[in-house]
């Protein structure tokens, strides 16, 4: 007899309906086609005892299973429970008249308990999507696949369950989200606080600029200055992701398998590689492509913690995703593409010792080894980091005050209400949300400046000896300060504030 029952293949961020086809007839043997990896070729081990351990069994007859589309690579042990209900309903060991109005996916143990699966909400969305009734699931992953409406999600923990629920309708409990109360909740108690930070009110100032108009930074400063804590905290101050921004942030990293228990992300990622990564593990790909450091930090912020240390060859990779915010990884057969919207935040000693012509360091650098270090990061990779900020340590008499900073709920409210005018600004422009992802076009027409500004940007890139690609840079900085203030044009203040975040262009850094 011949079943169809139906699984899922995740590809990039979207999901791939796979037809599983199960054929009993006359004759002895196993034959299982349609391109699957080792893992599945395995899944026939764990599905004979789970079936054995809760009173079923695979019939001795020759078995036929194809996983259509057979052109398509099939990879990992979440089809366990798709062929094994498969091969139930083929041999007439349970009812079969409902079993294709759902996308079945679960890895098996050998009691039969289920295993959670990688890509849920690809997955419930494409169910959705080709007008499934619902969608069967390990009890681990039913929240993240219930986020999508009209479509009826089952976790269970044991394939008992699901035998029972197609043999003798014993009813399975449906998981029910919603949505809005799950995105909302928690937004305004962030763990890490601006508060906590002692002193530092011009970093300060300078992280909510770059919150406000999405820029990447770079913070330069000896070891103990606070650069991490700083870094940690900026999440706390970006904009509420929206509704549509928290589904794409879940989505990629249901694909990965980091979702478990969670349902909807509401708070802004915050990735940390260490420097020792590989390139692919930072954009994406491997022989099974897989998003990457990258791609997880897409609408949050990504961190390179003492930036020199990476090597330069994952520096450089990173470039082309920070223009374009996707990543296509190509392979012979498929291209994949992963969103890749974050803000870049680097922190950096100034020098390998980690103190910069400070007389009483206890380590100082030859001015060969400085330029050597430095040199790791290329200029144009710093073309794409708009503010630089040098961070200073802290007096013992801030460390030791007892007053308390401004909070990140506080400092949230301006930049959200900055982030609202860019908007606005760029509502007819595609692909163009906020500052820092204005061209060369849009900066001469929303960044207008008057003769005096003009006179002192000029003097201040002829006396600081600032690059051509600061200029650009530092309209855009600009027109963030002057959308913090409300303002409508740029003003010489904005750009006698926006210069003051050029360190590495000067004299005397990287010259």
């Amino acid at each position: 007899m011949l079943t169809k029952v139906y699984g899922s293949a995740v590809f990039g961020v979207e999901a791939t309906t796979i037809t599983v086809e199960v054929n009993i007839d006359k004759g002895i043997g196993y034959h299982l086609v349609g391109l699957p990896d080792n893992a599945i070729k395995e899944s026939n081990y764990r599905i004979a005892a789970a079936l054995q351990n809760n009173g079923y069994k695979i019939p001795g007859k020759k078995i036929t299973i194809n996983m259509a589309p057979a052109d398509l690579r099939k990879e990992g042990s979440a089809y366990d429970l798709t062929l094994a209900l498969g091969i139930l309903a083929a041999s007439n060991q349970i009812k079969s008249e409902s079993i294709e109005k759902y996308i079945i996916m679960g890895e098996l143990s050998l009691d039969g308990s289920l295993q959670p699966i990688k890509g849920a909400l690809p997955i419930a969305i494409k169910a959705k999507e080709e007008g499934f009734k619902g969608f069967i699931l390990p009890n681990e992953n039913a929240r993240e696949a219930a986020i999508v409406d009209d479509l009826e999600v089952y976790g269970i923990d044991n394939i008992k369950e699901v035998m029972d629920f197609f043999d003798k309708g014993t009813p399975l409990q449906q998981t029910i989200i919603d949505t809005k109360e799950e995105f909302y909740k928690s937004l305004d108690f962030p763990e890490f606080d601006f508060s906590d930070v002692k002193g530092q009110e011009s970093i300060k100032r300078c992280m909510e600029i770059a919150a406000a108009g999405g820029h990447n930074i770079i913070l330069i400063g000896p070891p103990g200055a606070g650069k991490t804590m700083l870094a940690k905290r900026l999440p706390s101050i970006l904009p509420p992701m929206t509704l549509h921004e928290a589904l794409e942030t879940t989505k990629i990293h249901s694909v990965v398998g980091k979702i478990k228990n969670m349902g909807l992300m509401n708070q802004r990622p915050f990735r940390s590689p260490h420097h020792t990564i590989s390139d692919v593990a930072l954009v994406g790909g491997g022989a099974y492509p897989q998003p990457g450091e990258i791609s997880l930090s897409h609408n949050g912020v990504l961190f390179l913690d003492e930036l020199p240390e990476f090597k330069r060859g994952v520096l450089e990779v990173m470039r082309q995703p920070l223009e374009d915010r996707e990543v296509t990884i190509s392979r012979a057969r498929f291209t994949v593409t992963y969103p890749s919207s974050f803000m870049l935040v680097a922190s950096m000693n100034p020098s390998p010792g980690g103190y910069f012509n400070d007389p009483d360091a206890p380590v100082t650098s030859s001015p060969a080894e400085m330029q050597r270090y430095l040199s790791k990061i290329s200029g144009p990779l710093l073309d794409r980091i708009d503010i630089h900020i040098e961070v200073t340590p802290v007096p013992f008499e801030k460390l030791s005050e007892e007053r308390k900073g401004e909070g990140s709920v506080e400092i949230r409210k301006r930049v959200t209400a900055a982030r609202e005018i860019q908007t606005q600004r760029f509502a007819e422009i595609e692909n163009v949300h906020y500052n820092a992802q204005m061209n060369t076009k849009h900066i001469r027409k929303y960044c207008i400046m008057d003769d005096a500004s003009k006179e002192l940007l000029k003097n201040a890139m002829e006396r600081l000896n600032l690059s051509a690609r600061a200029y650009d840079r530092i309209l855009k900085v600009a027109r963030t300060i002057a959308d913090l203030e409300n303002a409508a044009d740029v003003s010489g203040n904005h750009i006698g504030e926006a210069i003051q975040y050029r360190s590495l262009d000067r004299e005397g850094w990287l010259g």
